[in-house]
């Protein structure tokens, strides 16, 4: 852009200007121009360019006149200092779950891992990644416009194989090639963070997923019905805990295609309502057990285990596990963010030390595990309340 053309065609004006030298040279080629009234100081319009010419140029940059192309100001192109970025370190949050789990890439599902069959018709299985795909695209189409991220996947419980070619092969002379794996089990998580609240200082983001475990449909048989979990509910920003409810979980949720469990999935989030799950857990910020009172809760927890089975009929149903209690017990004393120790503990800070605890789950109880934290810390709130259902708790 050394070169200016007139209204007519002709040329108006081509720019030149010494190098420190002393020689004449063309301004060159503009990498970035723009022109506009830059300085309102000066009559007309102004051009402010960044020369490819470097040290060859006159200037690396100037701005100049656009009638005349006069330079006004501009510089010389000394030798370049690269600046490298740094890059950039991921800021690692807690994962959504933990126990006997790794983190996987939708690729690697896709391009690694066979498909398990079922084994009197050889029919295929619906695979993990179709029903991450299919729950993503639902999420899509029932929250068009808004931010949508990339699935958070977990899986467990690899299971390998051999190709034909290889069945004969001593262990330690396996290629890769040689070998097949898929997991028997799958987890994900999908967040929506353009739709937040805020609970107690807590930013809650919208939260989809799923679970599939292969060990709850029986592949030995013909192709039928196969079982799936989903949910939506919030995640908890600082800690990744789940806050799942009943009105927004499928738990037995049995489909022989996608098209099905795309229905499905989109009939779920059509009946959840994030609205009144907020407020119930809004409700437990504002209620407090001394440590008394946890105390005697976690002792009633450790209780319950071993309660004969017609004694548990009667008390609310209770699946956190014995280790996951004395999770609870040293993150009460420890946790940064929700711990309590020595001072009373609010009802919302006990739920988020049951969905931490929760993470220790298993794949294919995690879900379950995680609606009844919510079920136990709303029926402790109640029974602080005077409801009587949970009341044995923390009697």
């Amino acid at each position: 852009m050394a070169a200016v053309i007139d209204h007519d065609g002709s040329l108006l004006y081509s720019s030149y200007d010494h190098l420190p030298d002393g020689r004449l040279a063309k301004l060159g080629h503009g990498d970035a121009m723009h022109v506009a009234r830059i300085n309102p100081d000066l009559p007309g319009y102004q051009i402010f360019n960044v020369f490819e010419g470097a040290k060859a140029a006159p200037y690396g940059f100037a701005l100049r006149d656009a009638l005349t192309g006069k330079v006004f100001f501009g510089e010389y192109a000394e030798e370049a200092t690269i600046i490298e970025e740094q890059p950039k370190v991921k800021k690692e949050n807690p994962h959504f779950l933990e126990a006997n789990t790794l983190e996987v890439t939708m690729q690697h599902l896709k391009e690694d891992c066979i498909t398990p069959v079922f084994a009197k018709d050889n029919e295929l299985t619906i695979p993990h990644p179709a029903f991450i795909d299919t729950v993503y695209d639902a999420a899509n189409t029932f929250f068009s416009g808004e931010s949508i991220d990339k699935p958070d996947i977990r899986v467990s419980h690899i299971i390998k194989g051999r190709i034909p070619e290889a069945i004969h092969k001593p262990a330690n002379q396996l290629l890769e090639s040689d070998k097949t794996i898929y997991y028997e089990r799958c987890a994900f998580i999908i967040q929506i963070p353009t739709i937040y609240e805020t609970v107690n200082g807590n930013k809650l983001t919208l939260t989809i997923g799923g679970v599939r475990a292969y060990n709850h449909t029986n592949l030995y048989s013909k192709k039928g019905a196969e079982r799936f979990k989903v949910f939506i509910g919030f995640t908890c920003k600082v800690c990744t805990n789940l806050c799942v409810s009943t009105d927004g979980f499928l738990s037995c949720l049995e489909v022989t295609n996608t098209k099905d469990l795309y229905r499905a999935v989109l009939e779920m989030f059509q009946s959840y309502q994030p609205a009144k799950h907020l407020h119930l857990l809004q409700t437990l910020s504002n209620s407090y057990l001394t440590e008394h009172q946890f105390c005697q809760l976690l002792g009633r927890m450790r209780l319950y285990q071993s309660l004969p089975q017609g004694y548990q009929k009667d008390i609310p149903k209770m699946l956190i596990t014995d280790s996951q209690i004395n999770t609870v017990a040293k993150a009460y004393i420890n946790d940064k963010n929700f711990g309590s120790l020595g001072n009373d503990i609010s009802m919302w800070k006990l739920y988020n030390l049951l969905t931490g605890a929760n993470k220790s789950s298993y794949i294919d109880s995690f879900l379950d595990r995680a609606v009844n934290a919510t079920e136990i810390a709303t029926g402790i709130n109640a029974a602080l309340h005077g409801d009587t259902k949970y009341k044995w708790f923390i009697d």
